[in-house]
């Protein structure tokens, strides 16, 4: 069986590499930008840093913001519609996970029409055409959409979230630029980092796992565990690790997957309308004490990257839990909560069932059935 990989087909890294957003439009004859950005990144004047670009440079967009937190089936069909009255011919997602995620969909079904029932992309839809092309413009460090071919749509009416993944959703251009990460709140900061630890962790762990993804989980794992602290701190190395760990983590996890910390921090994010980076957070250290008898020797090298001393004359026990250990420091460091006050006993059955059917679990490591999940739920309570 071969292995996959599937990167950006141009990448750019380092403050004030939004400006190459204008020379990659006018080098590839785009003609009007349909601007994917969510209302407070408009408010607070961080999207205009890119329309900036655009106006300097003269070319021509126009502004979509009908985009939540937990992207919706109807964020994404406003937009379709938007998108074809704009009369644009290419992508700018400028945000975290919801902007690039609502994009993605757009991108797709104005570039194959036959799926406009957005449902219908759930799992691995048969796309036939790459979607309009995108170029991503992270505002948080953590998803790493820009570099990543999943998306995850909310489904309201049936309190789920739905995880797509399709090739043809990569975004051409990514261009992760920290100084537009500057002005993230610190609980933003926080939750949306432990998303990218969890990434590179489950990415590394996953079944699906070799070694070039090793890799990128490795080092990314390192550079967020050295950055995360001193980015929610709001100083610049932090801020700066922390904006190239996580696109790290998604070269990653989007070629081998992730597993049931994902599958369960989706279902939180849909039922109880919880973070993704908290519940991530919340999920990751119980799933990682849950899957280590099927690591192998992986949780020595995962202490080792965040940092523990001593782990070659440590015991397996004695390293898996210190890997453990490390990332549930790191993250009551950062302010991240160890409970979910809102779930309750008569929830648990659905919550279980909904991580079990979603796409990120079949990846994990130790199979989980509905109980075991119940049970690993119980544990936020």
């Amino acid at each position: 069986m071969a292995n996959r990989i599937m990167l950006n087909e141009t990448s750019y890294h380092g403050a004030g590499a939004i400006q190459e957003i204008a020379t990659e439009a006018k080098t590839r004859d785009y003609k009007k930008a349909f601007v994917c950005s969510d209302p407070d990144l408009i408010k607070f004047g961080v999207t205009a840093k890119v329309t900036d670009v655009l106006d300097n440079a003269g070319l021509a967009y126009e502004i979509y913001s009908d985009i939540k937190a937990n992207p919706t089936i109807e964020n994404v069909q406003h937009g379709v519609q938007a998108f074809k009255d704009a009369g644009a011919d290419y992508i700018i997602a400028i945000g975290g996970g919801s902007s690039m995620d609502t994009a993605k969909a757009i991108g797709i079904i104005i570039a194959n029409p036959e799926f406009e029932d957005v449902r219908s992309l759930e799992g691995t839809a048969p796309t036939k055409k790459p979607c309009v092309p995108i170029i991503a413009v992270p505002t948080t460090a953590g998803t790493a959409a820009e570099v990543t071919i999943n998306y995850v749509i909310t489904d309201v009416e049936k309190k789920r979230k739905f995880v797509c993944v399709d090739p043809h959703d990569m975004p051409v251009i990514a261009v992760v630029d920290p100084d537009m990460m500057a002005s993230m709140p610190k609980g933003l900061t926080a939750s949306t980092g432990m998303d990218a630890l969890t990434h590179a962790i489950e990415g590394y762990t996953t079944k699906a796992a070799w070694e070039m993804t090793d890799m990128f989980h490795l080092k990314a794992i390192e550079i967020i565990s050295r950055s995360l602290r001193g980015a929610v701190a709001n100083e610049k190395e932090g801020r700066d690790g922390m904006a190239l760990g996580q696109y790290i983590a998604g070269m990653g996890f989007s070629n081998v997957g992730l597993g049931i910390a994902h599958s369960m921090a989706h279902t939180l994010g849909a039922v109880y309308d919880t973070p993704h980076g908290v519940a991530c957070a919340m999920m990751l250290p119980i799933v990682m004490e849950y899957n280590a008898e099927c690591t192998g020797e992986k949780y020595r090298e995962i202490a080792r990257a965040m940092g523990v001393k001593g782990v070659d004359d440590m015991s397996v026990e004695e390293y898996r839990k210190a890997a453990v250990d490390a990332v549930r420091q790191l993250s009551t460091d950062v302010g991240i909560p160890t409970k979910l006050d809102a779930i309750r006993e008569e929830d648990l059955q659905f919550l279980a069932e909904s991580a079990y059917a979603d796409a990120c679990a079949p990846g994990n490591p130790k199979d989980a059935s509905v109980e075991d999940l119940k049970d690993l739920f119980r544990k936020i309570m």
